[in-house]
């Protein structure tokens, strides 16, 4: 079943009013008709289940059929930073990790970073990672919308640590501690209904740099290692993220 995000304001006590792209999508895509039934969600505390009751020109109007519960967000609540990859990478760590279960997402430049930073054409990048964060968490039946936030340099991310309760830098040449290592005593000290926030930084595609290392060590950050194999840019990201929710427990961990 399709589900849609919208704002809280298009939600009434009995309906729900659908507009922009997503009407369009229900319309022409999909080929809604009355009586289809959705999913809705304001992305923060309403979801229901809805069925056309028109479509017009640009509108969708849905009666509301039942609230629904919404649970399907992780206990842990990861942030992944990504050191901006070449091409279209960061697009594919968005889509991914969203389904996967990332709450938010923090591009950044590091030493190393090849990707040359145009702040003239960041406002379109930024609006279309953003639509494929909104995509991906309605395909992947997501309660809220991951945020994508605005390019940060190292420094700025380094200033950001102390907002988490946890952060992790994945380093190819980390020789000792794995990330399962940083983990257990983490969680194992979690209450059952705390909401941890972790960050997960991930470097370009030539790695952190050793001032790099030293400058997140001292910002009290823990270097982690992701096994015997590297990992590309794109795919470290996925699979911290994928063994830190397994750990807590969301895919069966524990």
């Amino acid at each position: 079943m399709q589900r849609y995000f919208v704002s809280a304001e298009q939600f009434s006590e009995h309906a729900v009013i659908i507009t922009g792209e997503d009407a369009r999508h229900i319309s022409k895509v999909m080929r809604g008709k009355p009586g289809d039934k959705l999913i809705v969600s304001d992305g923060n505390s309403r979801e229901a289940l809805a069925a056309i009751e028109s479509i017009d020109a640009g509108e969708v109007k849905a009666a509301i059929i039942e609230p629904l519960v919404m649970d399907h967000e992780a206990r842990i609540k990861v942030t992944v930073a990504q050191s901006l990859p070449k091409g279209d990478k960061m697009e594919t760590v968005i889509q991914r990790c969203t389904e996967i279960g990332a709450v938010s997402f923090v591009p950044f430049l590091s030493e190393r970073t090849i990707v040359q930073y145009d702040a003239k054409k960041e406002g379109k990048r930024l609006e279309r990672w953003r639509k494929i964060a909104k995509e991906a968490a309605e395909q992947s039946h997501r309660n809220r919308i991951p945020t994508v936030e605005q390019p940060l340099s190292w420094k700025g991310l380094l200033s950001s640590f102390g907002d988490y309760d946890l952060v992790c830098y994945c380093y190819e040449k980390e020789n000792g501690k794995q990330l399962r290592d940083a983990l257990q005593p983490f969680i194992a000290n979690l209450a059952p209904d705390a909401g941890a926030r972790v960050l997960v930084v991930v470097g370009p595609e030539g790695g952190f740099s050793e001032k790099e290392t030293a400058q997140a060590d001292e910002a009290g950050a823990v270097s982690v290692g992701l096994g015997k194999r590297i990992l590309r840019a794109e795919t470290a990201g996925m699979a911290a993220l994928t063994c830190i929710l397994y750990e807590s427990g969301e895919m069966g961990g524990m």
